[in-house]
């Protein structure tokens, strides 16, 4: 059975990409052949229009994933936002973002105020309503959070989340001693650290997250190698003993990721395939993702995703509904 719990409805700041990716997704769903004659840029500024007043939250929009999972065979959908795009979470990512008055400071900032556009409540609500019309239509759709994990936060986190029901939570690191390390436009930070040391700490966090018991898995891995920077992997392999340690104690699963492989410069999904063999040995959970942000991209190397596994020992995957894990053979 197919699965895909990391997808996303919509993703700021709102550039000229959005409009790009937007379209690109609506005529990829929709089978529509674009002429580039002057109708046909009305006709696709009509359909954008319609996607912007409609909105992510909308029917109209995640009707579109669903005709997507049909098509690709795909029986459990989990729908997840990040959890910096609430005004609710406002607070939580001031304190431990950097956003000092300094240039990394004043882009985060902005970067923040960009993204933040919804209220939790909404998104909650919103997917919930839609679960029993996919169902009728044959898909399981699962309500999910993408949460930021910040070591410290374990208390202010769980504030946050404990209004709501999921289906599942899952933890990711995006930052690094407050610094949004996969934002393009703050990449060049890389070349201050070692490394080694850069990764280390990484995994230190990612560590901390597992054993804080707040999420049902562990996003991304090693997203940390997002733009290509990366020590030797085999300087790296204590580590991913020491993460795959701590999932299996914990009994934390994580997730085979791709968004890396076709949206970013490394072109490699998370983890690594060094890494999901080290994670194998020590029995560590997986799920498959494509942590898509639109609808043409869910489900995208699902079955790569399931082939690299099984080369790796691993014959079940996982999924979540009512904050409980079932497996399911791959």
């Amino acid at each position: 059975m197919k699965i895909d719990l990391h997808i996303h409805l919509e993703e700021g700041p709102y550039t000229h990409n959005f409009f790009n990716k937007t379209l690109t997704a609506i005529e990829e769903v929709k089978e529509i052949q674009s002429d580039d004659t002057l109708e046909s840029m009305h006709y696709k500024a009509q359909l954008f229009n319609t996607r912007l007043f409609e909105g992510d939250y909308s029917e109209w929009w995640l009707d579109l994933y669903l005709e997507t999972a049909l098509k690709k065979g795909i029986k459990v959908v989990g729908i997840v936002d990040h959890l910096y795009r609430f005004y609710e979470t406002k607070d939580y990512f001031l304190k431990y973002m950097d956003v000092s008055d300094s240039d990394l400071g004043n882009r985060q900032r902005l970067w923040l105020k960009q993204v933040m556009t919804h209220h939790l409540g909404e998104f909650v609500d919103f997917i919930n309503s839609q679960k029993e019309k996919w169902r009728s239509a044959g898909v399981e759709l699962r309500l999910g959070i993408e949460a930021d994990y910040f070591e410290g936060g374990e208390a202010e986190l769980q504030s946050l989340l404990a209004e709501y029901e999921f289906d599942y939570i899952i933890g990711s690191v995006h930052f690094n001693r407050g610094w949004g390390f996969d934002n393009p436009e703050l990449q060049n930070k890389f070349e201050t650290f070692d490394l080694v040391e850069l990764y280390e700490s990484h995994f230190n966090t990612v560590i901390r997250a597992a054993e804080s018991k707040i999420f049902s898995y562990i996003a991304h891995l090693d997203n940390l190698k997002v733009f290509g920077y990366r020590p030797d992997e085999a300087l790296l392999r204590p580590m991913y003993e020491r993460v795959a340690q701590a999932l299996s104690e914990n009994d934390i699963a994580t997730e085979v990721n791709v968004g890396l492989k076709y949206r970013y410069p490394v072109k490699e999904q998370c983890p690594s395939q060094t890494f999901i063999k080290v994670l194998s040995d020590y029995n560590v959970k997986f799920t498959t993702s494509s942590d898509s942000h639109f609808p043409h991209e869910i489900g995208i190397y699902n079955e790569e995703i399931r082939s690299l596994l099984k080369e790796n020992g691993v014959n079940e995957i996982v999924m979540f509904q009512d904050m409980k894990r079932q497996s399911i053979q791959i």
